[in-house]
């Protein structure tokens, strides 16, 4: 078959990788002039457990969760915000009640999955996406484990690792931790996961090319047909034909998607990145560190540290929020002091959309007219759960039935 894929970040070159793998002929059409150019291009980096990535389901978080409004709201509606995204907050919070623990259930399981097989194509391809190993969640009271209490313990019960610690051992796991910040304890998860995200999308697009796929960039697609699948690039006047299309465009899927008649309620969680280059090895984090009450995550990324955080709605060029930004830096600083070249002009600033939907979980399946699918939606767990969505498309593009179940992802459910 000749297959089209709409996007090439990290989603668009996992499913491009495996549909080439399977004998497929490929096509993927790309906005920007490079892969993983937008919401895989600098985000926090955590790839397991799923549910402990912050923001992953509206079900995790506790109070904050449910703030909408005010100098403390959980989400921040920043300039451009306007009626979708406040009715998108409003569904968010209806699927907090509704979806509950089947959702974070299904983030379990299937970002399982997704590692797993993340771990196969890595090993299959020799790839090393400056992996580190190990995340460590700081509880500085009792209580903080509350806003979390859904995610750990859905973990346990689906059999994952996760380990009550006291603060010594916490600081024995990661040395650098400062000795003078109150500390309760920690859930460890010896089998969780952080790495590159962008590097291993680009890895991945030249794996795909090596087995026939083609990369066009700077190929804005103006509209999708289905039932003959058929994509129109802006420029041209006649719509190029396909066996299938898969719509791996992040924000954009919704709008090409509308005409096939899937709505998709996404929304662009714009969050906050800082990547810093090591002071000190000993003194940084050797893995992941979550902070659950400011839902903040430092993963080491070989020789630099990325610092993640935030949450906006609004224009996607909209301006940094400095104030959120500075709690990144006091987050790094307190736990982790010395452990950052901040003076270094390698100090990058991000922020960049996760594109969500209002219970968190992504959509993969089939939309609108025959040879349509979708792969997008991702949000916060894009990176996490790009490689089983990618392989759970491939067969059922293929008309084989995935070894994850997908009931809980499938478009129509809104």
């Amino acid at each position: 078959m000749h297959i089209a894929i709409v996007g090439a970040g990290i989603a668009g070159t996992a499913t491009a990788y495996e549909l080439a793998c399977d004998g497929h002929a490929v096509t993927v059409f790309e906005q920007r002039a490079a892969a993983a150019e937008e919401a895989s291009f600098a985000n926090a980096g955590l790839l397991a457990p799923a549910p402990l990535i912050p923001w992953a389901t509206p079900g995790i978080g506790g109070p904050a969760g449910q703030r909408l409004f005010g100098r403390r709201a959980a989400v921040r509606l920043a300039s451009g915000a306007g009626a979708s995204d406040l009715r998108w907050l409003w569904q968010r919070r209806r699927a907090a009640r509704t979806a509950g623990d089947d959702a974070v259930t299904a983030l379990a399981r299937f970002g399982s999955y997704s590692q797993a097989r993340m771990h196969q194509v890595a090993e299959a391809l020799q790839l090393d996406p400056e992996s580190s190993r190990g995340v460590l969640v700081l509880l500085r009271s009792p209580s903080d484990l509350e806003r979390i209490e859904p995610a750990v313990r859905i973990l346990r019960e689906t059999g994952a690792d996760l380990r009550d610690v006291d603060a010594d051992t916490a600081r024995l796991i990661e040395p650098g931790l400062a000795s003078d910040n109150e500390l309760a304890g920690a859930i460890h998860v010896p089998d969780g996961e952080s790495g590159n995200c962008r590097l291993f999308a680009q890895m991945l697009r030249y794996a795909a090319q090596e087995r026939g796929a083609q990369f066009l960039f700077n190929a804005r697609v103006a509209s999708l047909r289905g039932g003959p699948a058929a994509v129109l690039l802006a420029g041209e006047r006649e719509p190029r034909r396909f066996d299938a299309v898969v719509v791996c465009a992040g924000l954009a899927a919704g709008e090409l998607l509308r005409p096939a008649g899937t709505p998709l309620p996404l929304a662009g969680v714009h969050g906050y990145t800082i990547s810093a280059p090591l002071r000190e090895d000993t003194h940084a984090p050797q893995g992941t560190v979550i902070d659950p009450v400011h839902r903040i995550t430092l993963t080491r990324q070989g020789q630099r540290v990325r610092v993640a955080g935030g949450a906006e709605l609004g224009a996607a060029d909209g301006a940094l929020h400095t104030p959120t930004l500075q709690v990144l830096y006091n987050a790094a600083s307190g736990w982790f002091p010395g452990g950052v070249q901040w003076s270094s002009p390698q100090v990058r600033t991000w922020r960049g959309a996760r594109p969500m939907l209002p219970d968190g979980l992504p959509a993969i399946g089939a939309v609108g007219g025959a040879g349509l699918w979708v792969n997008a939606g991702h949000g916060a767990c894009g990176w996490a759960l790009a490689c089983g969505s990618a392989r759970a498309v491939a067969d059922l593009v293929a008309q084989r039935v995935p070894e994850a179940d997908l009931q809980p992802f499938a478009p129509q459910r809104f």
